[in-house]
């Protein structure tokens, strides 16, 4: 009988020690390395990937991104005007309009990125173009629309999200 009022008694400190354990860890330390995901110490940089989306409405919008528009989702604001103003004013071959992650039909004419645009921006090298009224697609092989590019002195109308 004793042996098991020592048991006992082991087992209920074990349980009550463990909760005081976790009471301690969910409160903020004001030493803490991390704070929400991030780096918490001077000349950190501040909203980097490794924040989880909760904390990061960045990083939230990433994760939205369909696995191929992660090509062109690290270009500056000077490359998307380039690839926009390199390629706008190419002939379209039809009335079309589409959205990233999108397969384009066969009957879309896909052209080459000129050498220029590549040297330029070379994160477009490996695609093909399409132009619309408004905006240009460039296209990974699969004729999926990986990147869309308007003019970034147009609003984006609802619906249509660039990379």
């Amino acid at each position: 009988m004793r042996r098991d009022f020592l048991r006992t008694s082991a087992i209920a400190l074990v349980i009550i020690g463990s909760g005081g354990f976790a009471a301690a860890e969910t409160q903020p330390q004001s030493n803490a390395a991390f704070v929400n995901g991030a780096l918490a110490v001077p000349g950190a940089p501040t909203n980097t990937d490794t924040v989880p989306a909760k904390f990061s409405q960045k990083n939230a919008a990433d994760d939205e991104l369909i696995t191929i528009a992660y090509t062109f989702k690290t270009l500056t604001d000077d490359q998307r005007r380039a690839v926009y103003q390199m390629l706008k004013g190419q002939p379209t071959s039809s009335a079309f309009n589409a959205d990233v992650g999108v397969e384009l039909p066969p009957n879309i004419e896909l052209r080459p990125i000129p050498a220029e645009l590549a040297e330029r921006v070379p994160q477009t090298r490996e695609y093909s173009y399409a132009v619309t009224g408004d905006r240009v697609l460039l296209v990974g092989t699969s004729r999926i629309v990986a990147g869309a590019f308007a003019d970034a002195n147009v609003p984006m109308s609802e619906g249509r999200r660039g990379p």
